[in-house]
């Protein structure tokens, strides 16, 4: 096992030293960036700025909202445009978990997310400013290359200047995105359960989506047997 597999590098734990010793984000919360910031590092094994800008957008989020993150509860619904870095940053500052059913990922290959107020109904996307790399260079001047320009100056620059806020309207409704407790169907084709009213309506019953032409597999038969 190499000395990075066994834990943070050396530059990164500097890192985020650093930015503790700055007491967060300018504009952001006196707490809370650098701490967080140590769990995405630790699961990679490594610090990189798209773990930078997922944490500071779910932390920008919580403000915009008016939620306190990490959420202990599932008031927050992240639905986030990438399956990379940034949705562990968004998933640590936020609370907001696949298996907790408080994100969804619609991958679109952009480090970009839709927050939404599971009690309000009201959603916001924030996606990083066409300046923002920009913006990390002069924030960081004495670092050396873009990359850790990046690293570092995602963390000093401003939350309004460093995302761009779009107020959004879903085209699903949150409330048949997060379902009912216990909602719970059986495929007239199939057979298999599906939960969460995810079954769409057939001739004989409800289907799963898979049945109903939407599957991103195909089943494959199996050996013939040699007894």
């Amino acid at each position: 096992m190499s000395r990075e597999d066994a834990g943070l590098r050396q530059e990164d734990a500097g890192f985020l030293r650093e930015a503790a010793e700055a007491g967060g984000t300018a504009g952001g919360p006196a707490r809370g960036l650098a701490e967080l910031l140590e769990e995405p590092a630790a699961r990679h094994k490594h610090l990189c700025p798209r773990q930078v800008l997922g944490v500071r957008m779910g932390l920008f989020a919580g403000e915009l909202l008016g939620i306190s993150v990490p959420q202990p509860q599932k008031q927050l619904v992240a639905i986030v445009e990438t399956d990379g870095c940034a949705a562990d940053g968004i998933a640590v500052a936020t609370n907001c978990w696949v298996g907790r059913r408080t994100m969804r990922v619609e991958d679109y290959g952009k480090v970009a997310a839709t927050f939404v107020d599971a009690k309000t109904g009201r959603a916001i996307r924030l996606v990083p400013s066409p300046d923002s790399r920009r913006l990390a260079a002069e924030a960081a001047p004495e670092e050396d290359g873009k990359w850790r320009r990046q690293l570092v100056g995602y963390q000093r620059v401003p939350s309004s200047e460093l995302f761009r806020v779009e107020e959004v309207e879903l085209k699903t409704p949150i409330e048949k995105i997060v379902s009912r407790a216990g909602a719970r169907s059986k495929c007239s084709a199939c057979g298999e359960e599906i939960l969460n009213e995810r079954e769409v309506a057939g001739e004989s019953g409800p289907v799963c989506r898979a049945c109903a032409g939407g599957a991103y597999y195909t089943v494959k038969a199996l050996p013939a047997s040699r007894s």
